[in-house]
C-alpha cells in the first residue's frame, strides 16, 4: 500500500493515514471489527463455564453450538460498537485506522454485518441449544449494544461497570447451556467475570488517557484522574480475589484452581498496589493491562484442567 507522507512545523516527515480512497476493504478489515481478540479470550470463559457444568460428562455437539452461537452474538456486540463509535474511533491513535474509523467500509454495510452476526448466534443458541442461553445472549448484546456504547460510553463513568455485565454473560452462557437454569454456579462465574472487566479496562484508560481524552470518552481516569481510579481498581481486584475461590468453595473445582485463583489474584492486587508508587504510570498500566488479560486466561484454562483432573 502507497504510503503518504507529509511534514511537520519543523520538517519531519510524518506518515498520514491511508485514505479510504487507497484501497478497498477486504476480509480481514471484516474480521478485525468483530474484535477477534475479544472473541478469543471471552469464548475461553465460555468454554471454561460449559465444562464445569458438565462435571466431566461433555457433550460435545452441544459444546461446538454453544461456543459458535456466543461467539456470533459477541461479534455481533463488536461490529455495532464500531458501528456506533466510529466518529469518536476517528480521533484516537489505538481505532483510527479500523475500517469503520477510516470510511472504508460503509455504515450501512457495517450496521446489517453486526445485525445479521447477532440474528445468527441467537438463533444457533436458541435452536441448537435452549431457550436460556440464547435470552441471555440476547440480554448481553442488548446491553453492550445501547446502553454501554449508544448510551452510557459518550454521557457516564458508569458505562465501565455496566459495561462489564454484558462482558460477564459469555460463561454464564456456557454454564446455562448445560444446566438450563441459573444457580449459584452461574452467579460466581458471573461474578468473577464482572469485577474483572473494570481494573482491566481501566489499566488501558490510563494507559491510553490523553487519547481517551482528546476523543471525548468520560471515563473514570479522564473525569476523576489516575488516583481514584487506582484507589477504584484495588476495590475490583481485592473482591475478585475472594470471590473467585467460591468456585472451590462450592464444590465446582479443586485444590489446583485454589491455588491458582489464589495466587493470580493475590499477584493483581499487589500489581495494582504497585502503582500508587509507580514512577511511570503509563509503564505500569501496560504491565497491569496485559497482566489482567492472562489472568483471565489462566484461570479458566486452569478451571477447565482442574475439572479434568478430577
Amino acid at each position: 500500500m502507497e504510503k503518504h507522507l507529509t511534514y511537520d512545523a519543523v520538517g519531519e516527515a510524518v506518515e498520514e493515514l491511508p485514505q479510504a480512497a487507497s484501497r478497498r476493504a477486504g476480509w480481514k478489515d471484516f474480521f478485525i471489527l468483530a474484535k477477534p481478540g475479544i472473541l478469543f479470550s471471552n469464548s475461553i470463559t465460555a468454554f471454561g463455564g460449559f465444562w464445569v457444568a458438565s462435571g466431566g460428562q461433555v457433550d460435545w455437539l452441544k459444546l461446538l453450538l454453544t461456543l459458535a452461537g456466543t461467539i456470533l452474538v459477541m461479534a455481533s456486540g463488536c461490529v455495532l460498537n464500531n458501528y456506533l463509535d466510529r466518529d469518536l474511533d476517528s480521533k484516537m491513535a489505538r481505532t483510527r485506522k479500523r475500517a469503520t474509523a477510516a470510511g472504508l467500509v460503509a455504515p450501512k454495510t457495517v450496521l446489517w454485518y453486526g445485525i445479521s452476526l447477532g440474528v445468527a448466534g441467537i438463533a444457533v443458541l436458541g435452536l441448537g441449544v435452549n431457550i436460556l442461553s440464547a435470552l441471555l445472549g440476547l440480554i448481553g448484546l442488548f446491553v453492550y449494544v445501547w446502553i454501554y456504547t449508544a448510551w452510557l460510553k459518550r454521557t457516564s463513568t458508569w458505562s465501565t461497570m455496566i459495561g462489564g455485565v454484558a462482558g460477564a454473560v459469555p460463561p454464564v452462557i456456557g454454564y446455562c447451556a448445560v444446566t438450563g437454569n441459573i444457580d449459584l454456579g452461574a452467579g460466581v462465574l458471573f461474578s468473577i467475570l464482572f469485577l474483572w472487566q473494570p481494573p482491566h479496562f481501566w489499566a488501558l484508560g490510563i494507559r491510553r488517557l490523553e487519547e481517551y481524552r482528546a476523543a471525548g470518552f468520560p471515563l473514570l481516569p479522564v473525569v476523576k484522574g489516575v488516583f481514584p481510579t487506582q484507589i477504584s481498581m484495588v476495590r475490583y481486584v481485592v473482591l475478585l480475589v475472594p470471590v473467585s475461590l467460591l468456585m472451590y468453595l462450592l464444590g465446582y473445582v479443586g485444590e489446583i484452581y485454589l491455588t491458582a485463583a489464589a495466587a493470580l489474584g493475590l499477584y493483581w492486587a499487589y500489581l495494582c498496589l504497585r502503582g500508587f508508587m509507580a514512577g511511570d504510570q503509563i509503564k505500569w498500566a501496560k504491565k497491569n493491562f496485559v497482566f489482567s488479560i492472562n489472568y483471565l486466561t489462566i484461570l479458566f484454562v486452569v478451571m477447565v484442567i482442574d475439572t479434568v483432573s478430577r
